[in-house]
């Protein structure tokens, strides 16, 4: 039985449909990340998990139990917020009892549930520390610690990393992602920073205009974009997108566009059939082109260099093959600069082909 599920939800505020149709699991002992940009429904979302929100249709159930009559402070769930809410004046040990006290927990009990949350979260040490003390990661410990005190069923994160600087946010999402794997409670954590989503969920939702548009592990969401939408805010650099069609020459199958030919006779029994006469958009990422000095393949591609982006061990090629504009990510290659000459080989099992009208994947 998965720990949440969430049935055919919908949110209006007034005439707005904020939430459209949203169905997911979430299974024991998984993070399930929702990703989107602002105002796609996520938070939303979230809310009327955590019972901060009512739907206007749908059902939510946890552990089971459908809990969309069941107050907020009764469904069993943890909350952490964007600011953390920490409570400046109360020491760390006072900020996670907070919700025990709440609850009239005997003082034995209580002691002792707080100090095994504290030691699980790494804040045992500075339980006498008050709030307005703390840096940024152990606030965020003792948000979390608060939360986890009351041993909840369902972990709620709602965009915990995006009020502090990319340094700091780099840091805290590795300490975060540790700490999940330790805590091990169902979690649903709201981003729209799809590099948080591929570091720390299990599986990633992505949502657009109160949609899912595809849900699945981050190696298949990477992989296997089903929209245009999902290709486009997966990844960074974002994918190589360039309009083509499907043409034959001889025993060939190619998509052309303007300036760009591209042999996918390998591919033609997979795609053929589906796109006859369709507008087509080809799809191919930064690191699935690679790079030469030399025409070493013969179906390689030459290309202009615009611009090197020196990024450590790789770096990122701008180029132009005739009028097209594309990225590539390749190791350094020491005499090759600005205005250079190169050859581009497009990795042809890796490369996605869009229905331009329907922005759906056809391969």
């Amino acid at each position: 039985m998965p720990k949440l599920e969430v049935k055919n939800l919908r949110k209006l505020f007034g005439t707005f449909e904020a939430v459209k149709d949203v169905s997911f699991q979430v299974e024991e002992k998984e993070t399930l990340c929702l990703l989107g940009p602002s105002g796609c429904g996520k938070t939303t979302t979230l809310r009327i998990i955590a019972g901060l929100e009512a739907p206007t249709s749908g059902e939510v159930f946890v552990d089971g139990v459908r809990v969309n009559d069941i107050p907020p402070q009764k469904r069993q769930i943890g909350l952490v917020f964007q600011d953390y809410a920490i409570f400046p004046h109360l020491s760390v040990f006072e900020n996670i009892a907070y919700g025990l006290r709440v609850r009239k927990t005997p003082g034995a009990q209580l002691k002792t549930k707080v100090h095994d949350a504290a030691s699980l979260i790494g804040v045992d040490r500075i339980l006498d520390v008050p709030g307005k003390k703390l840096g940024l990661s152990e606030m965020q410990r003792v948000a979390i610690g608060r939360s986890i005190v009351l041993d909840p069923k369902l972990l709620l994160l709602d965009e915990p990393l995006s009020n502090i600087d990319a340094k700091a946010r780099e840091r805290m999402r590795a300490e975060l992602g540790r700490l999940q794997k330790e805590i091990g409670i169902a979690t649903v954590y709201v981003t729209h920073d799809q590099l948080e989503a591929l570091t720390l969920a299990d599986r990633i939702a992505v949502m657009r205009n109160g949609l899912i548009e595809q849900i699945g592990t981050t190696g298949n969401i990477y992989d296997n974009a089903r929209t245009l939408f999902v290709a486009r805010f997966i990844g960074s650099p974002t994918m190589n997108l360039i309009d083509c069609e499907l043409t034959r020459s001889g025993k060939q199958v190619i998509l052309k566009s303007e300036d760009l030919v591209v042999d996918i006779t390998e591919l033609a029994e997979a795609i053929t059939g589906k796109v006859e006469g369709r507008e087509l958009i080809l799809g191919i990422r930064p690191e699935d082109i690679s790079l030469n000095i030399k025409k070493t393949n013969p179906r390689a591609i030459e290309a202009e260099v615009q611009l090197v982006e020196p990024i450590g061990a790789k770096s990122i090629y701008h180029l132009m093959i005739g009028r097209i504009a594309v990225l590539a990510k390749d190791y350094p290659m020491p005499d090759v600069n600005v205005g250079s000459r190169v050859w581009s080989t497009f990795n042809a099992d890796k490369l996605h082909v869009f229905d331009k009208k329907t922005e759906e994947a056809i391969l």
